[in-house]
């Protein structure tokens, strides 16, 4: 076989690479966006609120970090073809697109209305496609880039509501739907994509631990997990990476679960 190119841990790298992370001031969004510049990526951090994008990219830079903060408002679309335009004036073309952004509305299938749907849709469907389309044109014309989904396990199995009884919680009826969509979506990008060059693919993640849960949720949820407990902030990270890298140069359509074997069960 031939030597390899370049070390495995240089292929890990992000260095010289730039990435766009959407959603990036809430919490998976910030621990993916300071993973990404931790591996050497300068990250564009995008949310709908200019002075969050701003804030989070302020955190990664005393640290020594590249990052920038930038408003992009998904659920319209003058916005993202204005961000679309304005990166590419900026940054050039993206090497990298996390598609990490969603909008939470309504409850259960009952208690959502059809006004907080088309909400969720606008940003969670509509939005992934315009950022997705517009920041894919320049990878075509290049020939690389490598997009990432942050999907759930809640796009590839069904909620377990009894997880939330006694709680208060629930899982929402649009996040089901919209997860599920990213997955189908991850495979047609990765097909129509892969001609020119792109890697297309999507993380599952479960239950993150965070503060203020209840513990009743906690118990229950850790109980149901084969390695019995939550991700903590360093287990979804590592995958993302992985994908955005070189390392996975020949992975693409692949929906990876991050979420101790639930999905398995």
């Amino acid at each position: 076989m031939p030597a390899p190119t370049s070390s495995i841990l240089d292929r890990f790298s992000l260095r010289g690479k730039t990435v766009v992370v959407t959603g990036a001031s809430g919490l998976y969004g910030s621990l993916f966006a300071r993973a990404l510049a931790e591996a050497g990526a300068h990250v564009v951090l995008t949310s709908r609120d200019a002075s969050r994008a701003e804030e989070s990219a302020d955190a990664l830079r005393l640290d020594g970090l590249e990052a920038s903060g930038v408003a992009l408002d998904l659920s319209d679309a003058d916005d993202t073809t204005r961000f679309a335009a304005e990166f590419a004036e900026h940054y050039g073309t993206a090497d990298v697109l996390v598609n990490n952004a969603v909008h939470r509305a309504g409850r259960g299938l009952f208690d959502t209305s059809v006004e907080e749907w088309e909400s969720t849709s606008a940003v969670n469907s509509r939005g992934l496609f315009h950022v997705t389309q517009a920041l894919a044109r320049g990878m075509v014309a290049r020939g690389s880039g490598s997009i990432v989904n942050i999907g759930s396990i809640y796009g590839l199995v069904a909620p377990d509501f009894s997880v939330y009884e006694g709680t208060g919680m629930t899982m929402p009826a649009f996040y089901s739907y919209d997860k599920a969509g990213m997955v189908g979506f991850t495979r047609y990008l990765a097909a129509a994509l892969g001609p020119h060059g792109i890697r297309v693919n999507c993380v599952c993640p479960g239950g993150l631990r965070a503060e203020g849960q209840d513990e009743r949720f906690v118990s229950a949820y850790e109980d149901r997990v084969p390695l019995g407990r939550l991700a903590d902030e360093d287990d979804v990270t590592g995958t993302l990476v992985y994908l955005a890298s070189d390392a996975a140069a020949y992975v693409s359509g692949a929906v990876i679960p991050v979420d101790g074997g639930w999905s398995a069960m």
